[in-house]
Parts: C-alpha cells; sequence; structure tokens
C-alpha cells in the first residue's frame, strides 16, 4: 500500500524556509566569491608575487580552481550523510565550515611576511571554503524543493539561485565600497582583510535563521519507509552507489545542463576583472561596479526565469538562455572593449540575463532528475562534478588564452562551445516539470507489472 504523500508546506512556513534558503546561500556564496575577487585583485601580488602580472593572477586563479575541486568531494560527503539523516542538518555544518574559512584568511599573514606558508594556508583554506559549498548548493535547493509543491516548484526552489548573484553582489559590493574610499595602497595593505574578517557576523546571522527552518517532510517520509525497509531485513546501498549504478545517465544531464552555465557565470564574472584591469588597463572600479550593477539586474530576474519555467517547461526556458549565450559569446567582449562604463555594464547585464535563463529553472529542474533516497547525492554529485569541469578551469582557460593569443576571440569560441553543450545536452533531456518528489519513479518501475506503460512522471515534451 502506497504511503500517503507528504501535506503541502503552509505559505507562511516556505516562505520562512526560503528566506533561511537564501539568506544562507547568499552568504556561502559570498564567501565563496570574495576569493575569486581577491584572486584577480590582491591575492596575485600579495600570496603569489610574479614580475608578469598575468602569471600572478594565472597562480592566484589555480588556487581558486582548487576549491572547486574539493566540492565533489564535499558533495559526496554531505550527499551521503544529507540523504540518511536529513538536509537541515548538513546546511548548518556547510555554512559554519564555509565561514570559519572565510574569516581565518581575512588574519592571514602575506607572502612578504611568511614566504610559502602563506599561499600554502590560504590553498588549505580555499579547500575547506570548496568542500562546504560542495554540500551546501544540493541541501539548499532540495530542503525548498521539497517543501514545495508541484505547481510552483521553479520559482520557491530559484530563490536559493538567486543566492549566488546575491553573494557576488555583496561581495563586490563590499570591495566597491573599500575601493572608493581607500587608497590602493591602503586597500593592498590591510583593507583587503575587511571582507573576510565580516563573513564571521554574516555567518552568525545565517546559522540563527537557519536552525529554525524545519526538515523537508519528503525526506522524513523517505527515511520512515527506510527505516521499515531496515527492519524488515531489507539492506540498503550507499546513496553515492546507488546514483552511479542507477541514476548515472541523470548525472551525466546534470553536469551537461551546468556546463555552459557555470563557464559562462565565471567568464562574465571573475574573469572580467582581470580583462578590465590587465588587458584593457582601466580602474578596477569600472569592472567592480559593472559586476555590481549586472548582479543586481541578475538577483532578481533568476526567480521570473523560475516562474517562467513552471508555465513553459523548465527545458525551453533553460535553451532560451544557453542558445542566447552562444551568440553572445561573440558579442560580450566587442562591447567591453569599448571601454565605456556604460557599455561595459550593458555587456555584463545582459550576459548575466541569459545566464538566469540556465540557472533559475535549473534547482528544480535537477531536484526533479532524482529519487528522493539518492536526491541529495545525485543533485550534488552532478552539480560539482560541473564545476570541475567547467567553472573550476573557466578563468585559468580564459587568462591562459588571453595570454598566449592576447585576443578575447579565443574566449569567444570557448564560451561558445560551453553553451553549445549544454543546449545539446538539454535538447536530449526529458522534462521534468511535474513531477511529484515524493514518488520513487525507479522503484515504481522495478516493481511494476510487465505489461504496465514506463511513461515517466511529468514527462512532457
Amino acid at each position: 500500500m502506497a504511503a500517503a504523500t507528504p501535506s503541502p508546506t503552509p505559505p507562511g512556513s516556505l516562505k520562512r524556509i526560503v528566506a533561511a534558503s537564501l539568506i544562507g546561500t547568499t552568504i556561502e556564496w559570498y564567501d565563496f566569491f570574495l576569493y575569486g575577487s581577491a584572486a584577480a585583485l590582491v591575492f596575485n601580488t600579495l600570496f603569489f608575487p610574479s614580475a608578469d602580472p598575468l602569471v600572478g593572477t594565472l597562480i592566484a586563479f589555480i588556487t581558486y580552481a582548487i576549491g572547486f575541486a574539493a566540492r565533489p568531494l564535499g558533495g559526496i560527503v554531505f550527499g551521503h550523510f544529507g540523504d540518511k539523516i536529513g538536509r537541515k542538518k548538513l546546511l548548518v555544518l556547510s555554512l559554519l565550515m564555509m565561514g570559519g574559512a572565510t574569516f581565518a584568511m581575512g588574519l592571514l599573514p602575506t607572502y612578504e611576511s611568511i614566504g610559502v606558508w602563506a599561499p600554502i594556508l590560504l590553498t588549505l583554506l580555499r579547500l575547506v571554503q570548496g568542500f562546504a559549498l560542495g554540500g551546501e548548493w544540493g541541501g539548499a535547493v532540495l530542503i525548498v524543493s521539497e517543501h514545495g509543491g508541484d505547481k510552483h516548484r521553479g520559482f520557491w526552489a530559484s530563490w536559493p539561485q538567486a543566492g549566488a548573484p546575491g553573494g557576488n553582489l555583496l561581495a563586490t559590493g563590499v570591495l566597491s565600497l573599500l575601493a572608493a574610499v581607500q587608497s590602493d595602497a591602503a586597500f593592498q595593505s590591510w583593507g583587503w582583510r575587511i571582507p573576510f574578517l565580516l563573513s564571521g557576523l554574516l555567518v552568525m546571522i545565517g546559522l540563527w535563521i537557519r536552525v529554525s527552518v524545519s526538515e523537508s517532510p519528503v525526506f522524513l517520509e523517505a527515511q520512515a519507509k527506510a527505516e521499515a525497509a531496515a527492519a524488515a531485513g531489507v539492506k540498503e546501498e550507499a546513496p553515492v552507489v546507488e546514483v552511479f549504478r542507477r541514476s548515472w545517465r541523470e548525472v551525466l544531464s546534470a553536469i551537461g545542463t551546468r556546463f555552459g552555465e557555470n563557464i559562462s557565470y565565471y567568464i562574465l564574472t571573475s574573469f572580467l576583472l582581470v580583462y578590465v584591469t590587465v588587458h584593457l588597463e582601466l580602474p578596477k572600479s569600472t569592472a567592480l561596479n559593472a559586476v555590481l550593477i549586472g548582479s543586481a539586474v541578475h538577483f532578481v530576474t533568476i526567480p521570473l526565469w523560475g516562474a517562467l519555467s513552471d508555465r513553459l517547461g523548465r527545458r525551453p526556458v533553460t535553451l532560451i538562455g544557453s542558445a542566447g549565450m552562444a551568440v553572445w559569446a561573440f558579442v560580450f567582449f566587442g562591447l567591453v572593449d569599448s571601454k565605456s562604463f556604460v557599455v561595459i555594464t550593458l555587456a555584463v547585464t545582459a550576459g548575466l540575463l541569459l545566464h538566469g535563463a540556465m540557472y533559475g529553472p535549473q534547482a528544480a529542474f535537477i531536484s526533479e532528475m532524482f529519487d528522493t533516497k539518492v536526491r541529495y547525492s545525485g543533485a550534488s554529485m552532478g552539480s560539482q562534478l560541473a564545476s570541475i569541469l567547467a567553472g573550476a578551469l573557466a578563468p585559468m582557460i580564459a587568462v591562459e588564452l588571453l595570454k598566449d593569443y592576447g585576443s578575447s576571440t579565443p574566449i569567444s569560441v570557448y564560451l561558445c562551445a560551453a553553451a553549445v553543450i549544454t543546449t545539446i545536452t538539454v535538447a536530449v533531456t526529458r522534462e521534468t516539470l511535474g513531477r511529484d518528489l515524493a514518488r520513487n519513479e525507479r522503484d515504481e518501475h522495478t516493481t511494476a507489472a510487465p505489461a504496465a506503460p514506463a511513461t515517466a512522471v511529468g514527462d512532457r515534451a
């Protein structure tokens, strides 16, 4: 006899859960993006001194990428325990780890003070950041997706996604403010530490909000079933093992869906700081303020794209973004090369709007690909493997291409190819709009009579 479907979360409670996920995710992304901005602006000279500015920046971005390398491991560990003991506990842990590492970065002595130990300690803290963020994304989007109903899942689940531009907005805003009120010498000497130390206060606020939310009702139902099965002597495999054994196609779909989105975001934000300040030799405030304005628009429009995916489907909205980005890749640098602040800002904002079309529906899209008992593991592994293949390498590849060719054209080709990969992946992935997250399709297909049709729930062409 099938278990009853979990009761929908009351609207007031759902809004609190969305707020807790959004604020916590914003803080975690603030910490993560702060490093990327600092790598382009100060770490290249304070921790990785080099005679060639681009070489120092490239080395700084290598440690930036190391943070991404730790994310799949974080996804595995957090996913395993998130599927076993719940989403909420792991979200609190991820916030503590991320905030603690960022705060410690603000206290680190530089290369001039302790030599090679400075970049070593910075790299170790970056690994902790990456590990924590590897578990953050899956838990934040799942606890919202599983509390909300099927009808508006795209809208509600997109709010944690807005935490990425929210964190970037906060990090860039703090850096822009410091750049405006401080001299370059003061910023290089001690001003850069302020945004990192500020993370300690932000984490306390985030924890206070996160501990008040309730666990996902969909997870609690699945946990009760698992406990009943265990009592009956049925042994289940570890979630990560089951993901790769039964849901590897969905993991590949999640990787491909995120590929162009990940690369485009880091090109439009982190690499832009290098391109504008080093290649175009413009003040760092030009790039920071352009990203600041673009991120504000991005933050507001991501939930709108998520809401649109509730009407049109996850695939059509994602395809708008990926196909548009393939074209915008060549327009973007032409506009940035104008050296006009207004034009650069328009280029960044338009690019982030297209990115939002991919990113907004993504939380619901990937969540709906997996069954409850492996959803945290599957969503985390797909998203974090993409972060290594795409986001981790994007700034380094872009810097190397710029260093070798002295032109933006190869970077445009690289960005276009990434967007095409996402377009093809989404085009061949089934639609997930309307899926009941409490139903485990794999188990139903395994136990169904041979004559029963194997039509996927919510499969819409």
